[in-house]
C-alpha cells in the first residue's frame, strides 16, 4: 500500500478535529451548517467570515455552544483590504488556519443581455477572484507545516453551461479551473496541502429559489444539510473532487463528444430550463 500510495502520489486526509477551520459565507446556507458539523467533530475553532456580520456573530454563537471556539467577522471578500485585515486578525489570534473553505458565492439569474458590468463584475469577485485572496492568506503557513485543506465550493454549472448563467456558469468555471491547478501545482511540489473542489446541483437554501428539475431521481434539488455534510466527509476522506449528485458526473463524460449531442442530452434532462422560473433569495 505505501508503493502504491507513493507511485499515485495519494491525497491526504485532514482531521476536522482539532482543527482551525475558517469558512467564507458562513453566516448562512451551507456555510453555516458547515460550520456546525466542524464543531460537531471536535475542531478547535470554527471562524465565520461573511458580509453581514452580525449573521456571522450569530452563526459563532452557536458554534460555541458545541464547545468549540468560535469568532465571527464581517468580511467583503471583494475587498482587498479587508480580507488581509481580517486574515492577519485571525493569524493572531488562533496561529493558523487548518481548513479553509472558500464558500461564499452569489447568482444574479439575469439572461446574458440583462446583465449589466456591475452584475458580471460582483459575481466574478465573490465566486472567483475572492479565492485567492482568501487562500493566499493562509496557504503559506499550511505549506509550511504541511498540513491543511483548501476547498473550494463550486457547482455543477462549473462543469457544463446553463441557460441564464453565463456570468454565474463562466465564474464556476474558474473556480473549478483554480481548484484543479492549485491542486496540480501543491502535487507537482510535493507538499502534503490538501485540496477540495465541490460541484454540487441546486442546493435548497433559498440562493436557487424557484429552479426546477426534469427528473428528480436523478437530479434532485439538494437538502442543504446532506451537502454540508458531504463537504466535511470529502475533507476527512482526502476527497480531491465531490460532485452531487453522482448523476453530475455526466457532464464531465459529455465534454468530449460532438456539441449537438451535448445539446440534446442537455435540452433532454431539461438543464437550461432549469431557471425558467428562478427567482432567488428574498432580500
Amino acid at each position: 500500500m505505501n508503493l502504491l500510495n507513493k507511485v499515485l502520489k495519494m491525497p491526504h486526509k485532514v482531521p476536522v478535529r482539532g482543527s482551525v477551520v475558517l469558512i467564507t459565507g458562513a453566516g448562512s446556507g451551507i456555510g453555516r451548517l458547515m460550520a456546525l458539523e466542524a464543531a460537531r467533530r471536535g475542531a478547535k475553532a470554527v471562524l465565520i467570515w461573511d458580509l453581514n456580520e452580525e449573521a456571522a456573530q450569530m452563526v459563532a454563537s452557536e458554534v460555541a455552544e458545541l464547545g468549540a471556539s468560535a469568532r465571527g467577522y464581517g468580511v467583503d471578500v471583494t475587498k482587498s483590504d479587508q480580507v488581509e485585515a481580517s486574515a492577519a486578525a485571525v493569524l493572531a489570534q488562533f496561529g493558523r488556519v487548518d481548513i479553509l473553505i472558500n464558500n461564499a458565492g452569489i447568482v444574479t439569474g439575469k439572461d446574458f443581455l440583462d446583465l449589466t458590468d456591475e452584475d458580471i463584475t460582483r459575481t466574478f469577485e465573490v465566486n472567483t477572484i475572492a479565492h485567492y485572496r482568501v487562500t493566499r492568506q493562509f496557504l503559506p503557513q499550511m505549506i509550511e507545516h504541511d498540513r491543511g485543506s483548501v476547498v473550494t465550493v463550486a457547482s455543477a454549472a462549473g462543469l457544463i453551461g446553463v441557460a441564464r448563467q453565463t456570468d454565474y456558469s463562466a465564474s464556476k468555471f474558474a473556480s473549478v479551473g483554480f481548484a484543479e491547478s492549485l491542486r496540480s501545482e501543491l502535487r507537482h511540489r510535493g507538499s502534503r496541502v490538501h485540496t477540495l473542489v465541490f460541484c454540487p446541483y441546486y442546493i435548497s437554501t433559498g440562493l436557487f429559489e424557484g429552479v426546477k428539475t426534469r427528473f428528480p431521481f436523478l437530479l434532485p434539488i439538494l437538502e442543504p444539510e446532506a451537502a454540508a455534510l458531504s463537504v466535511i466527509d470529502a475533507i476527512e476522506k482526502g476527497t480531491q473532487m465531490k460532485v452531487m449528485p453522482g448523476f453530475v458526473r455526466l457532464a464531465q463524460i459529455m465534454r468530449p463528444m460532438p456539441v449537438p449531442i451535448i445539446d440534446a442530452v442537455s435540452d433532454f434532462f431539461g438543464i437550461n430550463s432549469t431557471m425558467d422560473d428562478f427567482t432567488g433569495r428574498k432580500k
